[in-house]
């Protein structure tokens, strides 16, 4: 507003206008509230001294020494400029009171500094006052002087002061402005912040509007979907898309609105429109089942009118059966599979129960398997047919169902592979292979049951056992892709062994229960042949009748199974000479010990336990027989060494099959009951409720259940337990006959006399028995055990007569 050169223009410039230019120059930092018409000063020179004070001023009232000093062109360089002289005079003064302060040495000179200190202080402060004074009492020119520079002086003060009210009116205005605006930005701000809260809170309403809306479309399009299916399923031709990817997915629409309406119950008309959807799924899988029936139906007719054309040898008829069927079915299976994933049973369900589309799908299965097995079970019963009158196999059992079963295995095993082409699974499979192997069962069968020869049914059953069965110890699993052929010959392997069964009861009843030894068959001990089982027979030993003296046997019994068959085994099979070991065994038992040897892991072991304990418990009655009558005919002591050679025979061969199970005798007792009736008739009470009622609470009038366990290995121990002790017994008998309780009771008893009849009886009876064991049996170990409990008898029958 003001130009700086007049505004400070009090001073007459003391510097040339050269030396002005020359001097160096700074740029001024641009005021704020610089007005529009100031200029903008370019430099700021190093101020020159205004004026020089002597280094020893003299303090004189007069003005100060004149001096020529720059005129300052800013109030900036007039601040400057007095700073700048104020300084110089300071730093004089200072410089000069450290000259003094250097010169205090005691307190005097600390007075004196501190007096001329004071005293330059007020020459300080009256300094200006003095030059003013100095100008009033001065001549006329200072006066006037002074008065100018005053006038001068007030003029530039009332023109700052204007310029000052001017800048403090622009800086209230500026303020208020400022005010102003403040409070504008802080309504616009209130505003601001109302409109960010409703449209955050718009925002949020449209959020859940959306969310609303997106739920309600999501509901809807389950219910939406209904009318659009229904004219897809009923529209004529529906099923020529059935086989499209398309269909796939509708079906899966369908499945997603049945389990949504399965899981909102609640929800308004869930009901109708599960029924209506199950309806509509029930149609397309109909739709799928006709589709796929249709195209078997076109495979079958067209190999069917090929084969009925012209002769077509194994090769071309195979090629012709299986790789037409194999073209089309990967595309019929995948839509057999949309049936089979609905069809399968849900987790939790209950066993047994199927699931509501598993008819359909049976349906599939139930077509399948009737088409092929119109083109294949003519050809397998052909065949079978041609194996059955081949004249290798015609009255060979054994043959026949080698060959035929290994036919069948391969038909079974091609039909197995065309099955993983048409279906997943095996649920349908095994039923469909068990009709093509019934022209199997129909020819094998009926040669089982007419098969009387028990060793053909046992080389049967070791066939199907040991080739076709699958191994129950194995303990790898069985490949679910891989036929599992033993599940299809289960039914010929339970024939064979039930006719197994039933020829082992038969020949049990026939040549051992109801066999009538003929008089040669008890002549003991001529039949009795003594037999090396281990080679030579060593040296007897010598009769001495101590235990010590027991040998080791010279012929072992064998410890495994014995089939006593002309022709069966080689001899030495088993160890030793097997023909020469049984010739003296009585045929009941050697009957036994064939029958228990062949059926031998070829039964169930439950069955063969049972069989067993029959077999061994007649063949124990029937040597009972036998010893009876050799008793009449001979001696008792042939009769029970009889008994005890072949109770032994038995009870070392039994060890050799795992009998292990107890057969259980149930029978019912109805003595309880007759006794019961008799006893209400006699006292009257017969025709009383009561009396009956009570009766029959208390169990009298029910029969009872009477459960005898018959175990074969307990009573061959006890019968041989028995024997043995009546065979020691009697020898014992007679030994100590002398000494009887008769005898000894007599008077006139000598003692003596008896004890020597002991020895003589003794020595007699030793030879006899000795003999006797030497007859019927070959083991020197059992022979000694004997004797030592015919001693043993004797030793305690003496100590008693002693005592």
């Amino acid at each position: 507003m003001y130009d700086d050169a007049s505004y400070y223009s009090f001073l007459p410039s003391a510097v040339p206008q050269e030396d002005r230019q020359s001097t160096p120059k700074h740029k001024r930092r641009q005021s704020l509230l610089k007005q529009p018409n100031e200029d903008q000063q370019a430099n700021d020179r190093a101020l020159e001294p205004i004026g020089e004070s002597s280094a020893n001023p003299v303090h004189n009232a007069g003005p100060p020494k004149a001096t020529l000093s720059r005129r300052a062109q800013s109030y900036t360089d007039f601040h400057h400029a007095a700073r700048t002289v104020l300084d110089r005079d300071l730093s004089s003064k200072h410089k000069k009171q450290a000259r003094a302060h250097e010169n205090i040495k005691d307190d005097l000179d600390f007075s004196d500094w501190y007096d001329s200190l004071e005293a330059d202080l007020l020459d300080a402060s009256h300094e200006e006052y003095t030059f003013v004074n100095s100008l009033l009492l001065g001549n006329s020119y200072g006066k006037s002087l002074l008065i100018s520079y005053c006038r001068d002086y007030q003029k530039q003060l009332e023109l700052s002061s204007a310029h000052l009210d001017t800048l403090l009116s622009n800086t209230n205005d500026t303020l208020n402005l400022l005010s102003s605006l403040s409070n504008s930005f802080k309504a616009v701000e209130a505003q601001t912040t109302n409109f960010q809260k409703q449209c955050e809170g718009l925002i949020q309403e449209q959020r859940r509007l959306t969310q609303l809306a997106d739920g309600i479309h999501q509901n809807m399009k389950y219910y939406s979907f209904l009318e659009p299916v229904t004219r897809r399923l009923n529209a004529p031709g529906a099923g020529s898309f059935v086989r499209s990817e398309e269909y796939s997915r509708m079906l899966a629409r369908l499945d997603e609105c049945l389990e949504y309406m399965a899981a909102h119950p609640k929800h308004r008309e869930a009901a109708t429109y599960r029924s209506r959807y199950r309806l509509l799924m029930t149609r397309g899988l109909t739709l799928i089942r006709v589709n796929f029936v249709g195209g078997l139906r076109e495979i079958s007719s067209d190999v069917t009118k090929r084969i009925a054309d012209r002769q077509l040898n194994e090769t071309t008829m195979s090629a012709l059966l299986y790789a037409k069927f194999r073209v089309g079915a990967s595309g019929l299976k995948e839509v057999a599979q949309e049936i089979r994933k609905r069809a399968m049973r849900a987790p939790g369900a209950e066993p047994g129960a199927e699931s509501e589309y598993q008819s359909l799908m049976n349906e599939l299965y139930t077509s399948y398997s009737a088409t092929r097995g119109k083109l294949v079970i003519p050809l397998i019963r052909k065949k079978i047919g041609d194996i059955s009158g081949a004249p290798s196999t015609s009255k060979e059992l054994v043959a026949f169902a080698r060959n035929s079963i290994g036919y069948t295995r391969e038909m079974c095993s091609s039909e197995n592979d065309l099955w993983r082409e048409w279906f997943e699974g095996n649920d349908g499979l095994y039923d469909f292979l068990e009709s093509v192997c019934e022209p199997l069962y129909d020819h094998l069968r009926p040669r089982i049951i007419h098969e009387n020869e028990i060793l053909k049914l046992c080389e049967l059953c070791t066939l199907l056992q040991t080739r076709y069965m699958h191994d129950q110890e194995d303990d790898e699993p069985i490949d679910a892709n891989e036929l599992n052929f033993s599940v299809l010959i289960q039914p010929a392997l339970e024939d064979a062994q039930t006719r197994l069964v039933f020829r082992t009861q038969a020949i049990l009843r026939d040549e051992i229960e109801r066999y009538k030894p003929k008089p040669d068959v008890l002549d003991y001990p001529a039949n009795n042949r003594k037999v090396s089982l281990s080679g030579t027979k060593g040296q007897r030993s010598a009769t001495s009748g101590r235990k010590g003296s027991i040998a080791e046997p010279t012929t072992p019994m064998p410890k495994t199974p014995i089939i006593v068959e002309g022709g069966d085994l080689p001899d030495g099979q088993w160890g030793f000479d097997t023909q020469a070991a049984l010739q003296g065994w009585y045929p009941t038992l050697r009957k036994a010990i064939w029958l228990l040897s062949r059926i031998y892991r070829l039964v169930n072991s439950t069955v063969f336990d049972d069989l067993a304990h029959q077999i061994v418990h007649q063949t124990t009655l029937s040597l009972h027989h036998a010893s009876a009558l050799i008793s009449a005919s001979r001696t008792p002591a042939d009769a029970h060494l009889f008994l005890i050679k072949h109770l032994l025979f038995l009870k070392q061969q039994i060890v050799a099959f795992d009998i292990e199970y107890v057969t259980p005798d149930i029978s019912f007792d109805f003595s309880g009951l007759s006794a019961t009736f008799y006893e209400l008739r006699d006292r009257g009470g017969f025709f009383d409720p009561r009396n009956l009622w009570r009766n029959f609470a208390g169990g009298k009038l029910l029969p009872k259940v009477v459960e005898n366990m018959l175990d074969a290995k307990v009573e061959l121990d006890g019968r041989l337990r028995g024997v043995i002790t009546a065979f020691t017994g009697a020898f014992a008998d007679r030994i100590l006959s002398p000494l009887e309780e008769k005898k000894v009771a007599k008077k006139g008893f000598d003692a003596i006399e008896a004890v020597e009849a002991v020895k003589r009886v003794a020595d007699d009876e030793v030879r006899v028995l000795r003999r006797k064991l030497e007859e019927y049996l070959d083991d020197r170990r059992t022979r000694e055990t004997l004797v030592g409990a015919v001693q043993d008898l004797v030793v305690q029958g003496y100590e008693a007569f002693y005592e």
